[in-house]
């Protein structure tokens, strides 16, 4: 779906643009491509510069009160330098690098609930412009796919997905926010957990996968969360038994938390309270200790798939968020 807009600060006979993403989804880190598509208007214009920016919805759950927002999270330039003639058409065929931390926002071919948006912006004699915004959908790597698919077959079950504002500390996480995704205890650690929440922090050349439960309270003692963090290679995935290194993962997860005890010393660290105690760190290793904010409401989906289950976002079709987004910004800029 391409939603149109006229660049409303050219006034009525401006160019307008409209960006098309190749079709299927994209993959963190992978390439993004498409065309922009530029309508000339009833003058001649100077295209100064074409944009396109990657946003977010996000939830800020810092402070008393939990907000949602729109986060830039990434920005290219594709275009621009040239001369749009009145009426003329032109097509600017675009690659560009998605982050590797970009959030996965559907699995199996079920949604998650994030949202993602790709906004074109163009800079025409100086004054500049929305443009058009569009849905970006992101498929998670093999080896989040590989993760995802042990956790369900395992017994873990998907309660939702959603995107935090800030810094998981002790971590190389380089975009403002992270992804969240809870899931439902498997039978087998029911008793010690109430909800895993994964979080996925992709870089080059790896990968941190970070692990919180929410540890069950008992009659004297109140519930905690523990935190855990483990690095993979992107190497030799299918060849992985993951169902066993991942079960490994969960139970060193809660053995971990009650041979500590408390947190003690490792407390909360960065600037927003998330953080970790720092623990010997290697490929295929752990860190353990710290801890970051519990879990957060997001929309809640239905449906299963390879036993994790997903589906569709809260009642809400993607087309309508997108356009949420693009009201959202408008709002931001018309404070500006």
């Amino acid at each position: 779906m391409v939603f149109k807009r006229l660049l409303g600060s050219l006034g009525v006979g401006g160019p307008t643009v409209d960006t098309v993403l190749d079709p299927g989804p994209v993959l963190p880190g992978g390439p993004l491509t498409g065309q922009v598509h530029l309508q000339g208007g009833k003058a001649d214009f100077e295209i100064e510069q074409i944009t396109l920016e990657l946003v977010a919805r996000v939830e800020d759950e810092r402070g008393d009160e939990e907000r949602e927002g729109v986060v830039l999270f990434d920005r290219f330039t594709v275009g621009g330098g040239f001369r749009l003639a009145e009426g003329e058409h032109r097509s600017l065929p675009f690659t560009a690098h998605l982050p590797w931390e970009t959030p996965v926002t559907e699995l199996y071919g079920q949604p998650l609930g994030i949202i993602l948006g790709v906004r074109t912006g163009l800079e025409v004699a100086g004054a500049k412009d929305k443009g058009d915004l569009d849905q970006l959908t992101v498929n998670p790597l093999p080896v989040q796919e590989a993760i995802l698919e042990a956790l369900g077959q395992l017994g873990f079950g998907f309660r939702s997905a959603d995107l935090e504002l800030g810094h998981v500390g002790g971590t190389g996480q380089r975009l403002p926010f992270y992804q969240e995704i809870e899931l439902s205890p498997a039978p087998q650690y029911a008793h010690a957990i109430n909800e895993l929440e994964v979080t996925f922090l992709a870089n080059a050349g790896g990968m941190d996968v970070v692990l919180e439960a929410d540890k069950r309270g008992g009659l004297f003692t109140s519930g905690e969360d523990a935190l855990t963090l483990f690095t993979v290679g992107y190497e030799g995935v299918e060849h992985r038994d993951w169902n066993t290194e991942v079960d490994a993962w969960i139970a060193q997860l809660v053995e971990r938390r009650a041979a500590y005890g408390s947190y003690g010393s490792y407390g909360h660290g960065g600037h927003d309270g998330h953080g970790y105690g720092h623990a010997d760190h290697h490929h295929d290793g752990h860190h353990d200790g710290g801890r970051r904010s519990g879990p957060s409401t997001a929309a809640i989906v239905g449906g299963v798939a390879a036993g994790v289950a997903v589906g569709v976002v809260g009642g809400m079709v993607a087309a309508e968020v997108v356009d949420e987004i693009g009201d959202a910004f408008e709002d931001e800029e018309d404070e500006d």
